[in-house]
């Protein structure tokens, strides 16, 4: 069963002593943590192991998970800085102008006047809109929002994203 996998969290710490996980989540999608949703944890042998979420909260801006039959922080603590994943099939039609973050992540970034800044090694959702983190040759990483005043075309085939920076973006 070798299926296209996409993360979606990555548990960073259990919570409490009751099989609950602390997630960060690598997804805009909040349903995706919902009850009764399907993930999946890929273990060092490359195996997929299914879990079903039969509880979900938010604290402090993590995802709070619990997942059927793991009651006990003794079963959930050897997956600390494991990722969850979904498969391809779960992944949801997105609108038109809509991109998921693996389909971002990876992709050259130019200027408009043909400048070419780096790759996309991140995004970042602090708040309004997503931040898109550029990793430079030889330079510290550029921060660019992904408004439509600075991103100005995604060619997700090509790899390639065309950004017409704002005033002191780039410094």
């Amino acid at each position: 069963m070798n299926k296209k996998m996409f993360n979606i969290g990555k548990i960073v710490n259990t919570h409490g002593i009751r099989g609950e996980v602390k997630v960060f989540r690598i997804s805009d999608f909040e349903e995706r943590f919902q009850v009764g949703e399907t993930v999946y944890l890929e273990k060092e042998n490359g195996e997929n192991i299914e879990l079903v979420i039969d509880g979900h909260r938010i604290h402090k801006g993590f995802d709070l998970i619990h997942f059927k039959g793991y009651d006990n922080i003794n079963d959930v603590e050897k997956h600390k800085g494991t990722y969850l994943k979904i498969t391809e099939e779960q992944l949801t039609e997105l609108e038109e102008d809509a991109y998921y973050y693996h389909e971002i992540i990876g992709c050259n970034v130019v200027t408009t006047s043909g400048e070419v800044l780096g790759i996309i090694k991140e995004i970042l959702s602090p708040g309004a809109n997503d931040v898109w983190v550029i990793k430079r040759p030889k330079s510290k990483d550029l921060l660019i929002p992904y408004i439509e005043d600075v991103v100005k075309n995604i060619d997700i085939s090509e790899k390639k994203i065309v950004i017409e920076p704002m005033e002191g973006l780039l410094d």
